[in-house]
């Protein structure tokens, strides 16, 4: 129900990580967990972007923790998405807060969600509104999600076990809605259900290519104030039964990977969560055009983009990934950072319960040059249903440029219909 917005960790990735003494490796008592949740709100939510100090406030007392397996509450805190069970993940908190801002909620709303998951989100619309309607379409996630929002207190929070699809009729309208699931289009049921000037915000778009929409109810029709690129599991039931964007392809290409398609000025399409990285012009060879330009200052964070893409490991052996890459003055960081600390292209593959499987990387690139061509050869692994690539400065410091990204299938034998 929630974005692949940042690396899901697997356990031994996040071991070596959190070993390696950020404040969150150790959390286990309500003060560690405390202090823990202040780190993660300062450098993720607040650093990247969230302004809001009522959203802030939300996300400095509702314990992330407890909405995640035991398994996971080592690493609550870090801006990372989580599994939860049911092929379904945790959002990172950057992705939490800044969907909350931009929800603008007021104490007086009734909101409705779509997408409980873990109950989180609906935990963090608690601290800021009066009434938070949530709906989960995979039983057991909404009961456990049920259990852990009156174990917790959350009085104001009404969850419900349905298809999200047909929204909550009975306590329409609704003031805002949130979905944490991606349909093609917007749900009639959900245009219905919201009041007139009420605000929603939703990811819609095919499988792999999507923008986090905005909208606002004028005259009975919404009216789009922003987009935002960016990758959410799909709407199941009723929305996946209507879905045209059905892809049963071994591989679906990476889009805009020389980033000339703008969304809006500025603003590249199919690339999201955008961190200290921006378009600039130019290009290898002195063309013309848009690169992406990775700039950081401050060892162990991130400069970056991301873009999501469908790759079946039973069907794909290996893919050739290309780039144009320039640096200046890089520096290796922290290796515990996520990325290693590094100036890299990482591709991450996730399996059918979005678990990351394996990550392999172009690079690591260092000191400065002139644009220059590299190719690397990754092996897919056979349990592999999709990927996540993340190009920039992933923990080290400088400037980078990247620009013609292609990932293609190594061969056309790479492509099997058994391995």
């Amino acid at each position: 129900m929630v974005p692949q917005t940042e690396f899901i960790i697997r356990p031994l990735l996040a071991c070596m990580l959190l070993l390696a003494a950020t404040r969150t490796a150790s959390a286990q008592s309500p003060r560690e967990y405390a202090a823990a949740r202040n780190w993660m709100v300062e450098s993720s939510v607040a650093a990247a972007g969230v302004k809001q100090p009522v959203v802030l406030a939300a996300m400095r007392t509702v314990p992330r923790h407890e909405f995640v397996p035991a398994a996971m509450q080592p690493y609550a805190y870090r801006d990372a998405a989580l599994p939860i069970g049911e092929q379904q993940t945790i959002s990172p908190p950057f992705i939490v807060a800044w969907m909350t801002e931009q929800l603008d909620p007021q104490p007086t709303d009734r909101v409705l969600e779509i997408g409980t998951g873990s109950g989180y989100q609906a935990a963090v619309l608690s601290q800021l509104v009066a009434d938070v309607y949530t709906i989960e379409i995979q039983e057991p996630l909404a009961e456990r999600a049920r259990q852990t929002i009156e174990r917790l207190g959350y009085d104001n929070v009404h969850p419900r076990f349905g298809d999200g699809f047909a929204g909550w009729a009975e306590h329409a309208p609704f003031d805002k809605i949130i979905v944490t699931c991606s349909p093609e289009k917007v749900p009639a049921p959900l245009v219905e259900q919201l009041r007139e000037g009420g605000r929603i915000i939703i990811p819609v778009g095919e499988r792999y290519q999507q923008d986090l929409c905005v909208l606002t109810k004028r005259d009975g029709r919404l009216v789009v104030e922003s987009r935002e690129p960016t990758y959410f599991v799909p709407m199941t039931g009723r929305a996946e039964a209507l879905r045209g964007g059905q892809d049963g392809r071994p591989l679906t290409p990476l889009a805009n990977g020389d980033f000339e398609e703008l969304l809006a000025p500025g603003k590249p399409s199919a690339w999201y969560y955008l961190r200290q990285a921006k378009l600039a012009s130019g290009g290898p060879n002195g063309a013309d055009g848009h690169y992406l330009l990775a700039e950081c200052e401050a060892a162990g964070t991130r400069s970056h983009a991301m873009q999501s893409f469908g790759v079946d490991g039973r069907r794909v052996r290996k893919l050739i990934v290309t780039a144009w890459v320039k640096a200046d003055g890089i520096r290796p960081g922290p290796p515990q950072s996520a990325g290693g600390g590094e100036a890299r292209l990482i591709v991450s593959f996730f399996d059918e319960q979005r678990r990351v499987v394996a990550e392999q990387a172009l690079g690591p690139w260092r000191g400065s040059f002139d644009w220059r061509p590299q190719t690397g050869h990754l092996t897919v692994p056979r349990e592999a249903r999709g990927a996540t690539v993340s190009v920039g400065l992933l923990g080290a410091t400088g400037t980078l440029g990247c620009d013609r990204i292609v990932i293609r299938p190594a061969d056309t034998a790479s492509v099997a219909g058994k391995r």
